[in-house]
């Protein structure tokens, strides 16, 4: 009846002055006292008052734009506590309550979090900092709200501090559910995850496949569309357009926004069905500038707004098309409804909302009931006068029912009666009428086996009851994401990881052999060492071309095509090194093949001309000349090696592989694409340097000073050694030093062939000059030649008869006098007149020749 009374008093009040609050008592919309305080937090004004595109001063501004489904919610709110206060569930304590307006206003619903976090007993703006809250207590005990999810997160993070419960009856922002992020966090009523999921398939088996989505600029309205956007490919549905508005009436730009996205929408004229996650203002904008333009649709309405008795007062709202919406579950609304139809009988001293809403309809008390929403709406925008017109707002209280969305009611019922439960399990062993007895983060839980924390499973014990467990780690690889869960999922195996005992999987990382690494720079500099080698001996031997070593050499074109494949081997290396790409995979060995096949075949011709050139057998020297055709040779043996890589290009070329057998990264790699292939241009390359092994090592006794046989028979060797430990280290290898190995390979069979091929006569030309000479190397020649002839005379012949063999030997050549002597002692006048014929005629001719074919 104190409502009746202030009603018949005259008196003019201004809802939204421009001045800035005087108190954060302004803010406060509800309170009653109790032992315990339960917070909450409402949007009872749809936006604040601001003459600027942004603040110029650290003040909160006033809010204006009554919403009367709000207030509803805020009396939902006092009715369960009141319920609660008015049974036995706490018996002997008393529930208060202290609610705030937040205006729809983070930055509003911030600072009322501050005061829920207070310090007990203390001034309501005193906020202890502690590096421990478990002792600290404050005023409220827990929150009810936001509505929200943008204003809710931000909250959340606030309470965290002190792990104080907060409980929503409407955020339903998917991120909300991570308990990492929100570990004081609950809510009655599901995520996004299972409202854009059902839209989807709502969507999918309405037969609609391209659709538009509208929403808003906030952590709720990307989240919601982030979801849906992946059930929707998942059933199907391609969303043609994305509309975004401004989250907040106070932004200036929503008009302008609104008035584009209709203007997407008559565009796409295709486009029939739009999903709409917006708050109930947002809208009523909407679609009051819709029916403006005579635009209809199917619009799919999120559970925001889905039962907003306000957008039915739109003039002309069924010209929009149809609304198919998502929204609660709703429960017994009965006694609620004997709330509101007793609501002038509640006390409103400390009810600011309940006062705003008498003299809003006393404002309109000589409206319609049709029209009463539109005047209320109207007089909250802007300085409200009481006109002293004495009426009796009971009489409209049934108006406050057809705002009622019974859904979010039962929601709010839900979180008190909540936390009404969780406060009698406290209060059995305590005084709760002292407001010391518990902390807001406490729980007298009464549990065979504690839960499970991510990162856990369940692992059922020998009991027979399903309550009791153990908590053991995930194993790795495996991952649990929320509490008590039965079992582990299983990582993507080829992407993500996880180590033991983990609540989240990670993506693994890419390695692979960059230029960055220790050990490839190691290799790099070696090879540029290498490369600057082969450029000092073609410098070498340029200068050098007309002396006795350079010619015997092969002449300067053969060394030149050598000291080109050897170049060519060390840049090969570099393609080893670095992110693999399929053009490097495919040339780094078409280049090692070729270029190695090359000088090796280029090798193979020197050590059989060597061997043409010093050989005294004459079958040997027929073969050998037979044989011997530099040029066709090379070109058929590279040729050979160009078939084997073109084939090995065409039908299993090398290519980049991802290597996935390592636990915790991924390691990019060139897969040879054929084992065959790659096994065939090794072992052809090994045919071609066995081959060129014999022969060298049949010239290796010929003159040292010009003979390449004996060098090229060690560089052979280390090629070899080099290539047989390759093999089952390469076959043994894995991860991303697997390229270096083969680069190891390379560079020491190609510094061994270098370095025996180039350095010995290298070292003649700049330290031993003096035997670089032609008049030294035809001497050399003779020397060689005489103990060849020897070599040659000395013979073993053995004549079968009745009573001797007759062996005959000389020593000595050249007919020399030696040789004669020794000639007399051999049984046989004829033998020895031929040996010395034949001693003579090799000891003239031979010199001659072999420097002709040097």
């Amino acid at each position: 009846m104190a409502l009746v009374i202030i009603l018949t008093t005259f008196f003019v009040i201004i809802l939204a002055p421009s001045q800035p609050c005087q108190t954060p008592d302004d803010f406060v919309a509800a309170t009653s006292p109790g032992h315990i305080l339960i917070g909450g937090l409402f949007a009872i004004h749809e936006k604040m008052l601001s003459s600027e595109n942004y603040p110029r001063r650290p003040e909160i501004q006033k809010c204006f734009g009554f919403e009367i489904s709000v207030f509803l919610q805020t009396l939902a709110m006092i009715h369960s506590i009141e319920m609660i206060n008015n049974s036995t569930l706490l018996p002997g304590v008393k529930l208060g309550y202290e609610i705030y307006d937040t205006c729809t206003e983070v930055t509003v619903a911030m600072a009322a979090a501050l005061r829920f976090l207070s310090k007990f007993n203390s001034s309501k703006e005193t906020v202890e900092f502690k590096c421990n809250y478990s002792s600290y207590t404050p005023r409220v005990k827990a929150v009810i709200g936001a509505g929200y999810s943008e204003i809710t997160i931000a909250i959340s993070r606030m309470l965290n501090l002190e792990l104080m419960p907060q409980v929503s009856y409407e955020s339903t922002a998917e991120i909300l559910s991570d308990k990492i992020r929100f570990p004081s966090f609950l809510r009655t009523v599901p995520s996004d995850f299972y409202q854009t999921k059902a839209m989807a398939h709502l969507i999918q088996k309405s037969g609609w496949n391209w659709i538009g989505v509208i929403t808003t600029d906030d952590d709720y309205g990307r989240l919601a569309l982030n979801t849906f956007a992946v059930q929707a490919a998942a059933n199907n549905v391609c969303i043609a357009f994305r509309e975004v508005l401004p989250a907040f009436l106070s932004d200036n730009t929503i008009q302008v926004r609104i008035n584009q996205t209709l203007e997407k929408i008559i565009a796409e004229a295709q486009v029939n069905v739009i999903v709409v996650f917006l708050r109930q203002f947002h809208v009523f904008n909407l679609f009051n500038k819709a029916t403006e333009r005579n635009i209809s649709k199917i619009w799919i309405a999120s559970d925001n707004w889905s039962t907003a008795t306000k957008i039915i007062t739109i003039p002309n709202v069924k010209s929009i098309g149809k609304v198919v919406g998502f929204t609660f579950r709703r429960g017994n609304m009965s006694s609620f409804h004997s709330f509101l139809q007793n609501l002038h009988m509640l006390p409103n001293e400390n009810n600011k909302p309940l006062k705003e809403y008498a003299m809003l309809l006393s404002a309109c008390a000589d409206v319609k009931d049709s029209d009463l929403s539109q005047c209320i709406s109207n007089h909250s925008q802007g300085t409200l006068v009481y006109n002293g017109v004495e009426r009796n707002f009971s009489l409209r209280n049934d108006f406050l029912w057809d705002y009622t969305e019974p859904g979010l009611v039962h929601s709010i019922q839900l979180a008190v009666f909540a936390l009404g439960y969780a406060i009698r399990d406290l209060c059995q062993a305590r005084d709760c009428q002292n407001p010391n007895a518990f902390q807001p983060w406490e729980q007298i839980q009464s549990k065979c086996s504690k839960e499970c924390r991510p990162g856990q499973m369940k692992k059922t014990t020998r009991s027979q009851h399903t309550c009791c467990y153990e908590c053991v780690n995930c194993p790795e690889n495996h991952y649990s994401n929320q509490t008590d869960m039965d079992h582990c999922l299983l990582c993507n195996n080829k992407t993500h990881w996880s180590p033991v005992g983990s609540s989240m999987c990670f993506e693994k990382e890419v390695e692979y052999l960059n230029w960055n690494d220790p050990l490839a720079i190691l290799l790099l500099a070696l090879s540029l060492v290498g490369i600057m080698f082969v450029l000092a001996i073609g410098i070498i031997f340029t200068r050098n071309l007309n002396t006795p070593v350079v010619k015997s050499s092969g002449g300067l074109a053969v060394c030149y095509v050598i000291l080109l494949c050897h170049l060519l081997n060390f840049v090969s290396t570099g393609f080893f090194i670095e992110e693999p790409q399929d053009f490097t995979c495919k040339t780094r060995q078409m280049l090692f093949g070729v270029s190695f096949t090359l000088c090796i075949s280029c090798i193979l011709m020197k050590s059989l001309k060597i061997l043409l050139a010093f050989s005294f057998d004459p079958k040997l020297q027929i073969f050998l000349k037979c044989l011997y055709k530099p040029i066709p040779i090379i070109f058929i043996c590279t040729s050979i090696q160009v078939v084997i890589c073109t084939l090995w290009l065409i039908f299993a070329a090398p290519a980049v592989g991802e290597n996935v057998s390592l636990p915790r990264v991924v390691i990019l790699e060139c897969e040879e694409g054929s084992i065959i292939a790659f096994g065939s241009m090794l072992g052809y390359i090994a045919i071609l340097a066995f081959i060129c092994f014999i022969f060298a090592f049949k010239g290796r006794k010929l003159p040292e000073n010009y003979n390449e046989a004996k060098f090229i028979t060690f560089g052979m060797l280390i090629y070899f050694i080099a290539w047989i430990t390759f093999i089952p280290v390469y076959a043994t290898t894995f991860g991303k030093y697997l390229p270096a190995v083969e680069i190891i390979v390379i560079l020491i069979s190609n510094y061994g062939i270098l370095c025996c091929t180039f350095f010995p006569k290298c070292y003649i030309i700049l330290c031993k000059q003096e035997t670089n000479t032609k008049s030294a190397f035809l001497k050399m020649i003779y020397s060689y030649s005489s103990h060849s002839a020897d070599s040659l005379a000395v013979s073993h012949v053995s004549l079968d008869s009745t009573n001797s063999n007759i062996i005959m030997t000389n020593q000595d050549s050249c007919g020399k006098s030696a040789a004669s002597k020794k000639s007399k002692d051999l049984q046989g006048q004829a033998f020895s007149h031929i040996y010395q014929q034949n001693a003579t005629s090799v000891c003239k001719t031979w010199p001659r020749k072999r420097i002709s074919s040097i």
